[in-house]
């Protein structure tokens, strides 16, 4: 299908739009709103307060009564906030897994700092060639500003032990790292972050593909997603992610309030960073800030369905 492109339209007319279509609109908090966020990126917030044509499945472009405005510029702050947090929580999260892995692969090969150059210490199907090309490319830009690299780079020939290369590594390098860790070295890591493997809450399906990899680098591989998310100032809230399964893991903490066996919301994704950010840093205050955000931020917003965020019907909005 090939539609015509819609013309652009003044603030007064995107007001008119809206307002023609029952949406109510305060004029100056609009043209406030619209000259310095923009309409398109704000109707990913006022969309789910379009009419549902159930005959058809599809959203309406008339709004449904008793929508304002207003509920998606605060759908929007909550949102902004959220991404705010997150942020700050993935880089703990980062931090600690990247001192984790380099911790433990250098205890396990301590008279060679750069063993990673070579793919033995990594399971047979990891596509390690790319991914030492990807760390290498990142040590060559960091040649010129990164004090530790340049020291390396003058002294030791370019050869760069693990925990220096680690510095330079973003999060998704670290995930794919350990991706591509014999299980075992999973398994300890996964320990290490306060994640205990109960087989026996796994299919018969799931324990044969185990050796493959724990269930903690799925979830990972999901922060990375949220890092990448929230640093482009991505729509957070009903983000819909690749479904991570949560067998296996659920015992641990609070884990628990994940009901469904796959989790693809955002909701579930803060309670696993909440288990590891109170093992990381035990006492954090991180996980009561966005409990309030979501209490306060959210659920009262009459756009908001609590499933949008990945929330059952049975949660006590007081345990993540």
């Amino acid at each position: 299908m090939n539609l015509a492109l819609k013309n652009a339209k003044s603030a007064n007319e995107q007001i008119a739009l809206l307002k023609s279509r029952g949406l109510e609109v305060d004029p100056p908090l609009a043209k406030q709103w619209l000259a310095n966020v923009s309409y398109y990126r704000l109707s990913g917030y006022w969309y789910p307060a379009r009419a549902f044509d159930k005959s058809t499945g599809r959203r309406l472009d008339r709004f449904a009564p008793g929508f304002a405005f207003q509920n998606a510029t605060d759908l929007y702050e909550a949102d902004r906030k959220l991404r705010t947090l997150l942020h700050d929580g993935v880089e703990r999260v980062e931090i600690a897994l990247r001192t984790q892995v380099t911790d433990h692969l250098c205890n396990r090969h301590p008279s060679d700092p750069t063993f990673y150059l070579t793919s033995e210490a990594f399971r047979d199907e990891f596509d390690h060639l790319t991914w030492i090309h990807r760390i290498y490319g990142r040590l060559r830009r960091s040649s010129s500003h990164s004090e530790p690299v340049k020291h390396y780079k003058k002294n030791y020939s370019g050869n760069y032990p693990l925990w220096v290369a680690a510095e330079v590594m973003d999060f998704s390098d670290i995930s794919i790292l350990y991706t591509g860790l014999e299980y075992d070295d999973q398994l300890a890591i996964a320990k290490n972050l306060g994640f205990s493997l109960d087989t026996g809450e796994l299919s018969q399906n799931q324990r044969k593909k185990l050796p493959k990899g724990h269930p903690l680098a799925n979830w990972i591989h999901q922060l990375t997603i949220i890092r990448n998310t929230c640093a482009h100032h991505g729509r957070l809230w009903n983000k819909s992610f690749k479904p991570v399964s949560i067998n296996g893991l659920r015992g641990n903490g609070n884990l628990c309030v994940i009901e469904r066996s796959q989790s693809e919301r955002v909701f579930d994704a803060i309670v696993v960073m909440s288990h590891i950010l109170r093992k990381v840093s035990p006492g954090t205050s991180w996980p009561d800030k966005v409990l309030s955000l979501i209490n306060k931020g959210f659920l009262p917003n009459p756009l908001v369905e609590p499933s949008s965020l990945g929330i059952s019907e049975t949660w006590d909005r007081k345990t993540i």
